[in-house]
């Protein structure tokens, strides 16, 4: 949940990609300027390394684009009501499906 509160407050993520990191925080395409943080793939330092780099450097080089990402991050609807929505929406989609 940390990360979480984290972009509520407008920390951006660089997060190893498992579990509910991978859901949660999207990772960051200038292309599509989507996006709430970094991700990499294995907890390996060079992964860990160059996702930092390039949150790093999209700080310092382009500070507009990280200003939107942390935007993006604190506008996001994380509220337990929404969870409860969804998970109720895939109860009702699993109940259903067979």
């Amino acid at each position: 949940l940390n990360q979480l509160y984290a972009m509520r407050y407008g920390t951006v993520p660089v997060v190893h990609a498992v579990g509910g990191l991978r859901e949660t925080v999207v990772p960051y395409d200038p292309q599509s300027d989507t996006g709430t943080g970094w991700q990499f793939d294995e907890a390996v330092t060079d992964k860990f390394k160059n996702a930092l780099g390039y949150a790093l450097g999209t700080f310092r080089d382009q500070p507009e684009e990280f200003k939107k990402i942390q935007c993006r991050g604190m506008a996001q609807d994380l509220s337990w009501e929404l969870a409860a929505e969804r998970y109720e929406e895939k109860l009702i989609e699993a109940k259903y499906s067979w």
